[in-house]
């Protein structure tokens, strides 16, 4: 009786601990090295054939990029000519996968099985009697059917005239930066940040990019690189508000969530508090 006590107060125990944990948010700032690609709403590279927009806002840090033609003709963007580098490690936008896409169709018919039965009893006078019965049983059969497609990777991206498509695989990065100087789970007062030029920067990333206008254009490379310039540690409460949706002038009573500092030019990881962890 006493062990079973015990164990019921560890489950307990461990259970509010788990409920008690809090969120904390590293929250990174990337510079662009073009600072002419700095804007309110996205960062952007532009040329005489296209405009190409990154908002690295996600976990993790979204690398993938929007791509719009601004030419007559269409645009190609060769994958096994693009990379995302990452302090000096190349990774290829082009993998050679295949993908299976699967569609499914269903249908549901109902039918009723009757058939007679007799029931035997007593009438009112008290005379036994035979009647006979009709019993339904209703009873439904779904079928149904589906068909798989293999997919492969494409190797050219065809952009046409006038239109955007966004081509995305790589995260910036996923794993916590410590430093003695950047306190893990700090309160509001403790929030310290780190500031780094390109050269010491812990994380200098790029896009190089390879299109043709028309196909038998030249091929056109560039370059879009960017460094992180700042690293910041806050409570879930720095990072996350709530509000009521409005629309039309009216207010919603639900409640929502959403990021105070969100901008494109940052990106976040989310973390939860480990009671038996470091400081740092």
């Amino acid at each position: 009786m006493k062990t079973n006590f015990y164990l019921i107060i560890s489950v307990l125990s461990a259970l509010t601990l788990s409920s008690c944990r809090t969120t904390f948010y590293q929250v990174y700032r990337a510079v662009p090295s073009d600072r002419s690609m700095a804007n309110k709403d996205a960062l952007v590279y532009e040329d005489e054939n296209c405009e190409v927009t990154y908002n690295l806002w996600s976990h993790g840090g979204d690398m993938g990029f929007g791509f719009f033609n601004k030419t007559k003709e269409n645009i190609y963007v060769n994958l096994d000519e693009c990379f995302f580098v990452q302090n000096g490690v190349a990774r290829d936008y082009y993998l050679d996968r295949e993908f299976t896409q699967t569609s499914n169709l269903g249908s549901k018919s109902s039918y009723k099985k009757a058939g007679s039965i007799t029931l035997t009893g007593l009438n009112f006078l008290g005379l036994i009697q035979n009647n006979q019965g009709v019993a339904e049983v209703s009873e439904s059969l779904m079928t149904s059917s589906g068909s798989s497609v293999l997919v492969k990777e494409k190797k050219i991206i065809t952009i046409p005239p006038g239109t955007l498509k966004f081509i995305s695989e790589y995260n910036i990065n996923e794993s916590l930066y410590r430093d003695c100087d950047l306190l893990k789970y700090p309160r509001r007062k403790q929030v310290k940040t780190l500031h780094f030029m390109k050269e010491e920067s812990p994380f200098v990333f790029s896009n190089r990019i390879t299109y043709r206008v028309g196909e038998s254009a030249e091929p056109v490379q560039f370059e879009n690189e960017f460094y992180v310039s700042e690293i910041t540690n806050y409570p879930e409460k720095e990072v996350v508000g709530y509000e009521c949706d409005e629309f039309c002038g009216e207010k919603s009573e639900e409640r929502y969530n959403f990021f105070k500092i969100k901008s494109p030019d940052r990106f976040y990881i989310m973390y939860l508090k480990n009671f038996q962890d470091t400081r740092h």
